[in-house]
C-alpha cells in the first residue's frame, strides 16, 4: 500500500512538474515583461496599418520626431475577441486616421508600445477593454 501511494505522489509530481513547464511560455508570450511598464509615451501620428488578427492587434502609424523627421512605430493591443467584446471591428482603425496614441515603450529602445490609451480620429479615446 505505501508502495503504491509513493508511486502516485511521484506521478502526480512528475505530472504538475510538466504541466508547470509546457505552461511557461505561453505565460511569458503574454506578460509586459518586453515592456517598461514604469513609464508611459504619448505619441501622435497617422495610421498605415491596421492588422486585426490572433495573438495581438498590431497598430502601426507614422510620425514626426522633434526634429520633424518621419518614424515608423508599431503598437501591441490585446486580442481581437477581447477588442470584440469592447465593441471594436478590424473597421474601427484605417490608413490615414489620425491618432494619438500613449503606452509603455519596448526596453530595447524600439518604436513600440504596449497600447494602454488610443485617442481615434475623432478626439475620443477607444475603449481597450470591456466594461
Amino acid at each position: 500500500m505505501r508502495h503504491l501511494r509513493a508511486k502516485l505522489l511521484v506521478s502526480v509530481a512528475v505530472a504538475v512538474a510538466a504541466l508547470l513547464t509546457l505552461s511557461a511560455p505561453g505565460w511569458a508570450h503574454h506578460g509586459t515583461a518586453a515592456f517598461d511598464t514604469e513609464q508611459m509615451v504619448t505619441v501622435k501620428g497617422v495610421i498605415t496599418d491596421f492588422v486585426y488578427t490572433n495573438p495581438h492587434v498590431q497598430v502601426y502609424f507614422e510620425c514626426k520626431n522633434e526634429k520633424g523627421e518621419s518614424e515608423k512605430w508599431q503598437g501591441e493591443l490585446t486580442a481581437p475577441n477581447k477588442l470584440n467584446r469592447a465593441g471594436w471591428t478590424k473597421h474601427t482603425l484605417k490608413p490615414g486616421d489620425e491618432v494619438t496614441v500613449t503606452g509603455n515603450r519596448a526596453k530595447n529602445g524600439a518604436r513600440t508600445l504596449w497600447i494602454r490609451k488610443l485617442v481615434g480620429p475623432d478626439g475620443n479615446s477607444l475603449q481597450l477593454f470591456e466594461e
